[in-house]
């Protein structure tokens, strides 16, 4: 059977270690939640008439790269 180490020397490393996953995993979900709220605010834009090309320009973004959030 294997042996099992004894590892309450490492206890504040493995406490900065899930600290750093919780805010990895806080953070992914807020530029989740980001990215849709940027996509509904285009696709608001495009519905009023506004083309991609000018919310490219407005971002200082390629045409494509507004094409790409818009399909997130």
């Amino acid at each position: 059977m294997a042996e099992t180490t004894d590892l309450t020397a490492h206890e504040q490393t493995f406490d900065r270690i899930r600290e750093a996953r919780d805010r990895a995993v806080h953070h992914t979900r807020l530029a989740r939640e980001s990215a849709v709220e940027r996509r509904d605010l285009m696709q608001g834009l495009i519905g009023q008439g506004v083309s991609q090309a000018d919310i490219a320009r407005e971002l200082g973004v390629s045409r494509q790269a507004v094409q790409k959030m818009l399909a997130c």
